[in-house]
């Protein structure tokens, strides 16, 4: 018993004596964030202001009877284009008809119609016809309505508050709901404002090689702002503050550094920023994802 518990002795004065060494603390990791980058885009921007316009006629030509009687022939239908001269209606009075008859029973080889033709006075669709063939109708009774092909026009719906932006074009692009594209003119603006929306009537003329129906809505494109060389930036490399005070992008000065540079903003689209201050390199690399909370100085790894 006395020879074990000196041996124990022993080992504790021998470990006592040489300390166990220290290992040094593992160093913390430094996070990586992957990321991906782009380049500032050189090149023409335009900015345009979006508004709809509807199509109408200006004028319409209102086809009249001329005389009390009945209609013996209809030769247009609605929707017929019509010019200037051509046999609408073909009119019979009752002292007419009667005198034809008493004509033909006393000389049956003179000819005697006593019909009366009216015709168009100008170029356009037929959008309204109001009679029929037998239908009696009194003098001066309306028969038709012909649209003047000449006063066909877009009505811009202009917000007074853009009038000068949209008086300051001449010319202005339309889309049609299939996608067809009109180059159209600034034409009349109307006197008055609508008293609810605050609207103001512009006429926009265009050429079309096909006929456009009354009452469609294009969308009207007006040049704000146009430059032939600026520099763009993807939307989502521009950061900003909450109250939307301040804005900067992450622009890598390294492999794997990334530092925050402030910037000024210019005209915005829905994918595209134009960036005024500072002027980007070709060659510097901008953060367009994985940016988002980034510190000012951030590990990151570029992801291909």
């Amino acid at each position: 018993m006395k020879k074990y518990l000196f041996f124990i002795a022993i080992y504790v004065l021998s470990t006592g004596c040489h300390p166990a060494e220290k290992t040094a603390p593992e160093e913390a990791a430094v996070p990586v964030t992957p990321v991906t980058v782009d380049s500032a885009k050189y090149g023409p921007i335009s900015d345009s202001l979006e508004l709809n316009a509807s199509s109408t006629y200006l004028q319409n030509s209102y086809v009249k009877s001329i005389a009390a009687g009945y209609i013996k022939s209809v030769q247009v239908k609605p929707g017929d284009f019509v010019d200037n001269g051509k046999t609408l209606f073909t009119l019979e009075t009752k002292e007419s008809a009667a005198i034809g008859q008493t004509i033909s029973s006393l000389d049956s080889s003179f000819k005697f119609s006593g019909l009366i033709t009216i015709q168009a006075k100008g170029h356009g669709y037929i959008t309204q016809l109001n009679h029929q063939t037998g239908d009696y109708v009194q003098d001066g009774e309306q028969l038709a309505v012909i649209s003047d092909q000449n006063s066909f026009v877009f009505i811009l719906n202009m917000p007074y508050e853009y009038r000068n932006i949209v008086l300051a074009n001449k010319t202005v692009f339309l889309t049609l709901p299939d996608g067809t594209r009109l180059t159209g003119t600034i034409g009349t603006v109307f006197p008055n404002v609508d008293s609810l929306t605050q609207t103001q009537g512009v006429t926009v003329r265009v050429s079309s090689a096909s006929p456009i129906p009354q009452n469609l809505i294009a969308k009207v494109h007006i040049l704000r702002n146009a430059k032939k060389q600026t520099q763009t930036i993807g939307r989502s490399a521009v950061l900003s503050n909450d109250a939307q005070t301040s804005f900067w992008v992450m622009k890598m000065i390294d492999s794997t550094t990334a530092v925050k540079v402030p910037v000024k903003k210019g005209m915005e689209f829905p994918d595209q920023i134009e960036i005024l201050d500072p002027i980007f390199k070709r060659t510097d690399q901008i953060l367009v994802s994985g940016n988002y909370g980034l510190p000012d100085t951030a590990k990151v790894s570029i992801v291909k």
